[in-house]
């Protein structure tokens, strides 16, 4: 008895701490954790020069983009949802707090500073209360293709733009444009040795990831062991580098990260003015909101190809503690970042705990390690991100959609072009908008049919595809979509236009099996209808109404028509008013 109470007071206490828990621990295996570790360490030697350079950026000093990638990497962990998004600073949100900033009248650095924190902090409190809210659905605005087409748009975004510091080209802008144009104009001026390194780099990248395991599985290694060695591949080939670029001497021949300043982060609640307040909210917003549908743009790619769960509302909240985090490291603005999560995800993380190694490796970085990088190349480190956005690269979406839906590919070609041509947000703007457009479009052009009965059965087929029976004095229209404002005056003229190709016609009849809502304008709609019909002695009648536009139509008492349960015993009713009449067999 005493061994019952233990056990049950102790599986108790397990259920209460575990609430305290991130949701993904409890599927977590200890095998992950090998691979996390390695993943978290691969994204914190690529995200140290990207937190120098976009703090740089944002028009703050270098020493505070690592400061916003410690503590919101740990807030994302504890409430994100994505196994491999890697939260951190982001080339957009760095812009956007550098315009931020140019619109206040700061004096000093330490204004400059406190702004930007209060970017974050401001940016984080939209998004946790959004989250809160539920408001997550947002993300749906953005259509699979769509979200496919964004990938393969900033995949090559993100090729081209590594091609400067893989080849030690110096040119301005990092637009598709200015890329193109530098190399065009600066090709013959590339740096050999910083080429060399680079392009030796991104070779062994590239061919250990294709041939790596068929190598290792034929010098003995298992087949776990193998795939682990792949995954680890990044870090085994910035290893080597830095290795032979500190037994070459190297390291004052090439662009290398370099010393890291030696201080620890401390902790500071941001204390603005109100009137900095009153100019800061909307572009806290904006950027909240454009780094909310980025980042959940990057994860639903990967959680759709891994066939993971992504809950938008928690995203929501992750993405909120985690510019609240940056702000209490009196960082700027953090969002999901598209290659360091693809080098994330190529390294093997199996869970956000590889995002925590990653905090993890950036403080001891800060406070003991700074040095060590003294001989990592920048050229090594663009040959990671060339290597992990190649695979993304994918044309055969693109082929698939014109086949099958010209509309489809239209959006998904926007979107690319619009990343390509003006940048990640323009393209995920557009991409937005695309996918709305053709919603509304398809909406406004929905599908009917005259339908008949299929001799000797009870179904009901469209005239123009099948051999059906019809009366010349019923018509029966199927409509394939809901009835609102944006379709109401196109179905009104397709029905008229139907009834005029049918002068016997006195009884119309509009099934809507797949009708489940009717709006406003479309219930005005169908009473114009009602009255037109009358006019030419026509009556309209209902068959296959569902229960909740039943429901609506019996509470408004606006359309007092006769309904039908079913397009048979309309049809059976109806014909036999016109008994005497034969079936004209249609086909």
């Amino acid at each position: 008895m005493t061994v019952s109470v233990y056990k049950s007071v102790f599986m108790n206490k397990s259920r209460s701490f575990n609430r305290f828990l991130p949701p993904w621990c409890a599927h977590y295996a200890k095998a992950y954790v090998t691979q996390d570790l390695a993943a978290g360490l691969v994204v914190a030697l690529m995200l140290i020069p990207q937190a120098l350079a976009y703090a740089t950026l944002a028009g703050l000093p270098p020493v505070y983009g690592l400061y916003a990638s410690f503590l919101p990497l740990l807030g994302y962990a504890l409430l994100g949802s994505s196994a491999v998004l890697s939260v951190g600073p982001m080339a957009i949100t760095s812009l956007l707090t550098a315009s931020a900033l140019a619109d206040l009248p700061l004096n000093n650095v330490a204004e400059q500073v406190l702004a930007a924190a209060t970017l974050a902090l401001l940016s984080g409190l939209f998004l946790l209360l959004a989250g809160v809210m539920r408001l997550g659905a947002i993300a749906q605005l953005l259509s699979h293709p769509v979200v496919q087409s964004f990938v393969s748009g900033a995949a090559v975004l993100i090729v081209l733009s590594q091609l400067q510091p893989l080849l030690g080209l110096s040119f301005g802008g990092n637009s598709t444009f200015d890329v193109l144009f530098g190399l065009w104009t600066q090709g013959k001026d590339l740096h050999p040795l910083t080429a060399g390194v680079g392009i030796m780099t991104l070779t062994l990248l590239m061919v250990g990831r294709v041939f790596g395991g068929q190598l290792l599985s034929k010098l003995g290694f298992s087949g776990a062991l193998a795939a682990s060695l792949v995954r680890l591949l990044p870090m085994i080939a910035i290893m080597v580098v830095m290795v032979v670029v500190f037994l070459m001497g190297w390291n004052n021949q090439l662009a290398v990260v370099g010393a890291l300043p030696a201080s620890a982060p401390s902790l500071t609640l941001p204390q603005p003015s109100f009137e900095w307040l009153q100019a800061m909210w909307l572009p806290a917003l904006v950027i909240g909101l454009l780094g909310f549908i980025e980042s959940v743009s990057i994860a639903q790619s990967f959680a759709i190809k891994a066939r993971q769960p992504l809950n938008p509302n928690a995203e929501l909240r992750a993405l909120g503690v985690a510019n609240i985090g940056s702000s209490l490291m009196q960082g700027f603005p953090v969002a999901g970042g598209f290659s360091r999560t693809l080098v994330n995800a190529e390294a093997g993380a199996k869970s956000p705990l590889a995002g925590v190694f990653t905090a993890l490796f950036m403080l001891l970085l800060l406070l003991w390690a700074s040095g060590l990088f003294d001989y990592l190349p920048i050229t090594a480190l663009a040959a990671m991100i060339i290597a992990a956005s190649i695979p993304l690269i994918k044309i055969k979406p693109y082929l698939l959609a014109w086949r099958y839906d010209r509309s489809e590919a239209v959006a998904m070609l926007v979107t690319s072009g619009a990343v390509l041509l003006f940048g990640v947000e323009v393209g995920i703007t557009l991409g937005v908008m695309s996918s709305l457009v053709i919603m509304i479009w398809r909406t406004s052009q929905p599908h009917m049919a005259v339908v008949g009965r299929v001799p000797g059965t009870q179904h009901f087929r469209n005239v123009d595809r099948h051999q059906v029976e019809t009366y010349p004095e019923l018509v029966m229209i199927r409509v394939d979509e809901n009835l609102v404002f944006a379709n109401a005056e196109a179905v009104y003229n397709r029905i008229l236009d139907f009834v005029r190709a049918q002068p016997d016609c006195r009884h119309l009849v509009l099934l809507m099996s797949s009708v489940s809502r009717i709006d406003v304008t479309a219930l005005e709609m169908l009473q114009h209808l009602v009255v037109e019909l009358e006019q030419q002695q026509i009556q309209l009648h209902l068959a296959e109404v569902k229960g909740p536009v039943s429901d609506q139509l019996a509470t408004s008492q606006q359309l007092t028509c006769p309904h039908y349960l079913s397009a048979e015993e309309a049809f059976a009713t109806l014909g036999s008013e016109t008994a005497g009449r034969n079936l004209n067999p249609e086909g």
